[in-house]
């Protein structure tokens, strides 16, 4: 085929990762407006490559969290296409290219910023996880739900960082505050989640992620609502250290899920069985913008 009349033969490739890039945006668009609102605060070199990171995973959750068991997908076909797509993923990391536009632009953003299987790996081994008989109840036992959070949550903190460091310089010392603490985020973004989501989680997908195949009581949730609160507390203390083109995104997001832990806390166990625990839009724009005046008054790095 050959190329539009006045179009440049050689910029074919340019023209397509932007295509890529564009389909990723829209993922995120369509699937979050809380994660789409943070990256908009990201410093323009970031930007793009943690919007690449979330439609690649956002893709991997989908097929195994009801997507392709609508399109009428056994739980067996689910793990072929899973398979298929981690297959994908890691062949595209290898060559730069793919013909699926957000693989490709995951794997770009995975070349740049040094990501590789040592992170991708485990979070396809969680979602490997979810796809189960759906006529079994799956709970997670405290080594279980370790091993998923860090793979579902904890590795895609760790993309991030990676592309937040990728053109600068730390100390071993705070190479590893930083590593501690986009850990602790991402377990405290899932585990709340999990409280928010126990009706979808229990009652349509047959998981117990909190390792209770019953009811939560109010003391089980206090219980989760001090580990996450744990967590956001470590992941806190390393925000500083970051690129200050990337502090505002972060600090919102932490702001976002440490006032969503709140209302999970006064919220009965028996009511987050039944609706989901949200932030009001306007609560999270002023969020938003408080971060990023915290973020401007701070020293560059």
């Amino acid at each position: 085929m050959s190329p539009a009349p006045g179009a440049d033969p050689d910029d074919s490739l340019g023209r397509f990762s932007r295509a890529a890039d564009t389909a990723s945006t829209d993922v995120i668009r369509t699937y979050s407006t809380s994660f789409g609102l943070a990256t908009k605060l990201l410093g323009s070199r970031h930007r793009q490559h943690v919007r690449n990171i979330y439609a690649m995973v956002r893709i991997a959750d989908e097929i195994v969290d009801g997507v392709a068991a609508q399109a009428g997908l056994n739980s067996s076909a689910q793990k072929e296409a899973l398979a298929s797509y981690v297959a994908e993923t890691h062949r595209s990391m290898r060559t730069g290219y793919s013909t699926d536009l957000v693989l490709h632009a995951f794997a770009r953003t995975a070349r740049e910023c040094g990501i590789g299987e040592d992170l991708t790996q485990p979070f396809f081994d969680s979602m490997s996880a979810d796809i189960a008989d759906p006529t079994d109840f799956a709970v997670y036992d405290a080594e279980a739900h370790e091993r998923y959070v860090y793979g579902s949550a904890e590795v895609v903190g760790l993309m991030c960082l990676r592309v937040f460091l990728r053109d600068v310089t730390r100390t071993e010392e705070e190479t590893a505050v930083l590593t501690h603490g986009a850990r602790q985020l991402g377990a405290a973004f899932q585990n709340v989640n999990f409280l928010r989501d126990l009706a979808d989680d229990t009652d349509r997908l047959q998981r117990g992620y909190l390792g209770d195949s019953g009811r939560l009581t109010d003391a089980d949730r206090d219980a989760w609502v001090r580990t996450v609160e744990s967590q956001l507390d470590d992941a806190r203390l390393s925000i500083p250290l970051l690129p200050k083109d990337s502090r505002a995104a972060v600090r919102s997001a932490h702001a976002l899920f440490a006032a969503l832990t709140r209302r999970v806390a006064r919220t009965p166990a028996s009511e987050l069985y039944r609706r989901r625990v949200r932030v009001p839009d306007p609560i999270k724009a002023l969020l938003a913008g408080r971060a990023l005046v915290i973020t401007a008054l701070e020293r560059d790095r």
